[in-house]
C-alpha cells in the first residue's frame, strides 16, 4: 500500500486480479447484464437500509427509496445511484477489493475453463460488481454509509489496483460511475438503457428512474397473481434474486391464507450453486415481512437440506420490529418453515412422478443435499424418502425404494445395497457377483450422507436394508431359473486351505470362510454381522473419528481355479510350512484390499511375495 496525504492505493486480492483479467480482456455477446448486476446491488442496498431503519428511524432517507440512472453521452459515462445503506472505508476494502467467499479458487478455474456464460458464473458467485469492467475502462464509486458523516471515493481501472480517498456526498447511499470503453458507448444511449431495464429489471421493487421517468413497474413480483406473471418474468426475477444466469429448473409460487398468512416464490436452480457444499450450509431464501426485506440468511426459515432453493418468503404476520436474533425462536416462523418445507417436498414429488427424466437432472444436482433431511428431519423423513432416487444394478437409471420393492425376486427378503464413493466403481465390485447371478438388484449408494441416513432408516415397507459387504450372503431362498446340476461349477473343499490361511494371517482377519457371493473373483473382504460396514469405517477413518477398525472376514470363492489349486496343495503333507501357501494367503488378502481401493498392508512385502510367486510360476 502506498499512502499520500489523503489518497490510499491498494492492490486487489490475487483472485480479484485474475477475475478482472478474464472479465476486462474478453468480449461478450451479452455484456448488457452488467447493468442488471449493478441495479440489483443498488436494490439490495435499499433493502438493507429499509430494514435497519425499522429500529433506528434516524437512518431513514429524506426521500423514498429509489435507484437513479444518469447518462452523459458526450462524456461517455453511465451512473447508477441509490439512497441505500452505503459503505464506509472498511466496507469498501472488504467488498470491492476481495472475494470473501470460500471456493474462490474453484470459481476462478471454472471461469477460465468456461467458453460461454461466464457472466452468469460471475453473478452466481456474488461478485457481479466486477462485471462493470466488461464495459468500463474506469469505475468510480462514491459512497457514504447510513449513520456516518464521512464519504469516500473508490476508483479503479481494473488493472490490479484501486484507490480510496475522502469525498463529498450529501446523504447516505452509493453512486457507481462507469467511464465507458469506446466499444461500449451504446450503454450511454437512453433507448438502449430503457430496453435493458425493461428486459432485466422490471421486477425490482424500488423505482428505477431515468430523469423524471420510472422505467419499471416497481412492485414486488411475488405479490402479483401467478397467472399474470410470464415464464420470462419469473426467470429474470430468479436471476436478480440469486445473482445467477441460468434458467430456474422449477418455479414454486404459493400464497397461504388462514391462521398464518405468507407468500413464497421459490426457485430450484438448474445448476449447482458454488457454495452448495460449504460447511456453513446457509439458506439463500430471503425473508420479507409485508414486502420489507428482513434477512437473507435466516437460519430457521428453511431447513439446511433445502439450501439449494432461491427466492423469497413474505409473511404478513411476523412483527416488523422483531430482531433477527428473536426470529430464530419465533413459533410463527417455525410454522412457516414447516408449511413451506412440506409444499416444496410435495412439488418435488409431483415432478418425480410425472417427469422422471427431468427429475433425474435435479437429483444429479441436489440429491446428496436433499438426503441430509433423512438424518435431520424425522418429522418429514417419510416424505423425503418418497422422492429419493438411487442408482442400482437394475435396468432403471434411477429407482425409488418402492419401485425396487416391486421388482424384488420371489424369496428375496431384504433390500440389498452396496456403499462406496463412486457408483461406477461399485457396479464393478466383486461383492455383486452372486447377486447378479441370481438376478437380484442391488442399490448403489455413493454419497457420503448415505452411510448416515442408513443409521436411521433400517427398513422400508417391512423389508430390511442390508449391505452386501456386511454379513453372510444368504441367497439360497431366492428363486431363479434352475441350472442343470451338471452345469453348476464344482466347489472345492476349502477346509484345509482355510486352516492354513487362518494361521498365516492370524488376527489380521476376523474369520476365513467359503463365499456364496463370489462367482468370478477369487476373494473379497466383508464386515461381519454386527460390525461396522466397510464404507462407514473408511469414512470415519478419513475424518479422524476412528483409528483402527474391526478385522474383516476374508471370503474365498470355492469355484475359482486359483482357490481350487491352493486347496489341493493345502491337503498335502507339510502344507503348514509351505512358503507358496504362506505367500498366497497374504497376496489374496491384499488383493481383496486393492479391489476395495485400499493399499496392501505392507506394500514392500506384497511386492516381494508377488515376485516370489511369479518366479515359481515361471520355474525360476
Amino acid at each position: 500500500m502506498s499512502d499520500t496525504s489523503e489518497k490510499e492505493t491498494f492492490s486487489f486480492q490475487t483472485e480479484v486480479g485474475q477475475l478482472l483479467e478474464i472479465v476486462a480482456g474478453s468480449l461478450y455477446s451479452n455484456r448488457e447484464v452488467f447493468l442488471r448486476e449493478l441495479v440489483s446491488n443498488a436494490s439490495d442496498a435499499c433493502d438493507k437500509l429499509r430494514y435497519a431503519a425499522l429500529t433506528d428511524a434516524t437512518l431513514s432517507p429524506s426521500e423514498d427509496f429509489a435507484v437513479d440512472l444518469d447518462l452523459d453521452t458526450d462524456a461517455g459515462t453511465l451512473s447508477i445511484s441509490d439512497n441505500g445503506v452505503g459503505m464506509n472505508h472498511a466496507d469498501l476494502l472488504e467488498t470491492l477489493g476481495t472475494i470473501a467467499k470460500s471456493g474462490t479458487g474453484a470459481f476462478i478455474e471454472a471461469l477460465k475453463a468456461e467458453e460461454k456464460d461466464q457472466v452468469g458464473l460471475i453473478g452466481q458467485f456474488g461478485v457481479g460488481f466486477y462485471s462493470a469492467f466488461m464495459v468500463a475502462s474506469k469505475v468510480d464509486v462514491t459512497t457514504r454509509k447510513a449513520g456516518e458523516t464521512e464519504s469516500w471515493l473508490w476508483s479503479s481501472d481494473g488493472k490490479g489496483a484501486f484507490s480510496i480517498e475522502p469525498a463529498q456526498r450529501d446523504s447516505a447511499g452509493t453512486t457507481v460511475t462507469l467511464h465507458l470503453k469506446e466499444d461500449a458507448r451504446e450503454f450511454a444511449d437512453e433507448a438502449r438503457i430503457r430496453h435493458i431495464i425493461k428486459t432485466y429489471s422490471e421486477h425490482i421493487s424500488f423505482p428505477i428512474k431515468l430523469g423524471d421517468d420510472t422505467l419499471n413497474a416497481a412492485e414486488a413480483l411475488w405479490t402479483r397473481p401467478s397467472k399474470d406473471i410470464s415464464e420470462e418474468q419469473y426467470a429474470e426475477f430468479y436471476r436478480h434474486n440469486s445473482h445467477a444466469y441460468d434458467a430456474p429448473w422449477h418455479v414454486m409460487h404459493n400464497k397461504v391464507e388462514g391462521s398464518l398468512n405468507h407468500t413464497s416464490l421459490l426457485f430450484v436452480p438448474s445448476m449447482q450453486p458454488f457454495d452448495l457444499f460449504d460447511a456453513e450450509r446457509k439458506s439463500h431464501v430471503k425473508l420479507y415481512v409485508n414486502r420489507v426485506f428482513i434477512s437473507e440468511t435466516t437460519t430457521d426459515l428453511l431447513p439446511a437440506y433445502l439450501r439449494f432453493l432461491r427466492g423469497v418468503v413474505d409473511s404478513q404476520d411476523l412483527s416488523l420490529n422483531v430482531s433477527r436474533e428473536m426470529l430464530q425462536s419465533d413459533p410463527k416462523l417455525a410454522k412457516i418453515k414447516s408449511q413451506v418445507s412440506k409444499k416444496v417436498l410435495g412439488e418435488l414429488k409431483k415432478k418425480a412422478t410425472k417427469e422422471a427424466d427431468d427429475y433425474a437432472s435435479f437429483w444429479g444436482n441436489f440429491g446428496a443435499v436433499l438426503k441430509e433431511g433423512l438424518v435431520e428431519d424425522p418429522a418429514l423423513r417419510d416424505r423425503i424418502l418418497e422422492i429419493c432416487r438411487f442408482a442400482s444394478t437394475g435396468d432403471e437409471a434411477l429407482t425409488s425404494l418402492s419401485s425396487y420393492v416391486e421388482r424384488m425376486k420371489d424369496g428375496q427378503e431384504a433390500i440389498y445395497y452396496i456403499a462406496g464413493e463412486d457408483a461406477a466403481k461399485l457396479a464393478r465390485s466383486p461383492h455383486l457377483e452372486g447377486f447378479k447371478a441370481k438376478g437380484v438388484e442391488v442399490l448403489l449408494f455413493s454419497d457420503h450422507v448415505d452411510e448416515f441416513w442408513l443409521q436411521h432408516i433400517t427398513e422400508f415397507e417391512g423389508k430390511p436394508l442390508k449391505s452386501i459387504t456386511r454379513g453372510a450372503a444368504d441367497l439360497d431362498q431366492v428363486e431363479t431359473d434352475d441350472t442343470p446340476e451338471e452345469d453348476k461349477p464344482e466347489e472345492a473343499d476349502l477346509s484345509d486351505l482355510i486352516a492354513v490361511i487362518k494361521v498365516e494371517l492370524g488376527e489380521t482377519v476376523k474369520d476365513v470362510r467359503p463365499s456364496k457371493r463370489l462367482t468370478d473373483s477369487p476373494v473379497c473382504l466383508i464386515a461381519d454381522d454386527g460390525d461396522m460396514d466397510v464404507n462407514l469405517e473408511r469414512l470415519l477413518k478419513r475424518h479422524g473419528q476412528l483409528q483402527d477398525g474391526a478385522p474383516r472376514v476374508l471370503e474365498l470363492n470355492p469355484t475359482h481355479a486359483i482357490i481350487s489349486k491352493l486347496a489341493e496343495r493345502a491337503k498335502a503333507d507339510g502344507a503348514s510350512s509351505d512358503d507358496l501357501l504362506s505367500d498366497a494367503a497374504h497376496i489374496l488378502f491384499d488383493q481383496a484390499r486393492i479391489v476395495e481401493g485400499e493399499t496392501p498392508t505392507d506394500p514392500a512385502e506384497f511386492a516381494r511375495r508377488l515376485g516370489s510367486v511369479m518366479a515359481r510360476a515361471f520355474g525360476i
